[in-house]
């Protein structure tokens, strides 16, 4: 986790945390997105999670993917940045494709399924259906930020 701390000597020191998140949204060749169901919350999401400190943003998101489906990527873009206002966590969000692995389960994951843009909609929240439909566009990243449910204001 990464964390910002204000030097500012004229008021009281502030001190704003913001986590960085990354994500990876892994495409295969017949534009199925990979996609788990968390085991904390039963929420269907693209895998991704905290960036250690001292770990490069590509390394953090082929990590985070493995991790949570056994799925080796390969980080082609950066498609998104995503601020979530109400916890103070910036999620960078890249398009990938695969590159080896099995899916598999693991303690964040339930279920590890290649889903249709469609099937995104249906079984995705706002906040993480947008981060898959950002990521499938061709065109330059998109910045917003939400409530942790709804979009709350676009940048792009």
């Amino acid at each position: 986790m990464l964390l910002y701390m204000s030097s500012s000597h004229r008021e009281a020191p502030s001190t704003p945390l913001h986590s960085v998140s990354v994500a990876g949204v892994v495409v295969r060749e017949d534009g199925r997105v990979l996609a788990i169901r968390r085991a904390d919350n039963g929420t269907w999401e693209p895998p991704g999670g905290v960036l250690e400190l001292g770990e490069t943003v590509e390394a953090g998101v082929r990590r985070e993917v493995f991790e949570e489906t056994g799925v080796d990527v390969q980080v082609d873009r950066l498609t998104g940045v995503y601020k979530n206002m109400t916890r103070g966590i910036v999620a960078l969000v890249f398009r990938c494709h695969p590159i080896g692995g099995a899916e598999q389960l693991s303690d964040e994951s339930t279920a590890v399924s290649w889903l249709t843009p469609d099937e995104v909609r249906a079984h995705m929240g706002e906040v993480y259906a947008v981060r898959i439909t950002d990521a499938l566009q061709d065109e330059p990243p998109h910045i917003r930020a939400h409530d942790g449910r709804t979009l709350t204001m676009s940048g792009s």
